[in-house]
């Protein structure tokens, strides 16, 4: 059974799609969330990880700083003999020693077709406005490894959809979404099975 901690900065829509498959989808029996952090300390996300029974731990970045906060998240995932790390609308970049330890093994999802619209400051609503500007006619999400930057380690899965019928985007996050929840699971799945 490898353990998972699920990185955050808000609500957790893709992190109860993680859960929901551990328990009953097609991560049971082979991963389970062992601890779920969040940079913020009162995101909804951790009520979802709390009501799971599972750890939630509220780290304030703004108040501990960038070098303590990192200190402690480190820590966090070390003690908790952590197998794979999955960032899911986490905002903040990992420390180097994480990202170094954990090679391979830290996942990220972002909601558009990498390497198209990712980088610094393409995230949420901002990756949407510009599939939307660019006058795309399809978008979607990709699971990737997280290396030292932003949206450019290796793909691990990846799908598209159809926007051709919507120049709004907000309708255009909801379709992601969907998908988004859809992929992350599978992506874990692959890494656990090494099927990559």
């Amino acid at each position: 059974m490898k353990k998972l901690a699920v990185l955050i900065s808000g609500g957790g829509s893709n992190l109860q799609s993680i859960i929901d498959s551990t328990q009953s989808g097609i991560l049971k029996n082979i991963a389970c969330v062992s601890v779920v952090v969040s940079n913020k300390p009162d995101v909804f996300g951790l009520e979802r990880a709390k009501q799971s029974n599972i750890r939630a731990v509220g780290l304030d970045y703004n108040s501990l700083g960038e070098t303590e906060y990192n200190k402690q998240l480190f820590e966090i995932i070390k003690n908790e003999n952590i197998d794979i790390i999955c960032m899911a609308g986490y905002l903040k970049k990992l420390p180097e020693i994480i990202v170094q330890q954990y090679k391979k093994k830290i996942l990220n999802i972002h909601p558009a077709l990498l390497p198209k619209f990712g980088g610094k400051g393409m995230y949420g609503h901002f990756v949407h406005e510009a599939v939307v500007k660019a006058k795309e006619k399809k978008s979607g999400a990709t699971v990737h490894f997280a290396d030292e930057n932003y949206d450019t380690g290796n793909i691990i899965i990846q799908k598209e959809i159809d926007i051709s019928d919507t120049d709004c985007p907000v309708e255009v996050a909801k379709k992601v979404l969907k998908i988004e929840h859809e992929i992350y699971p599978l992506a874990i799945k692959k890494v656990i099975e090494r099927n990559i």
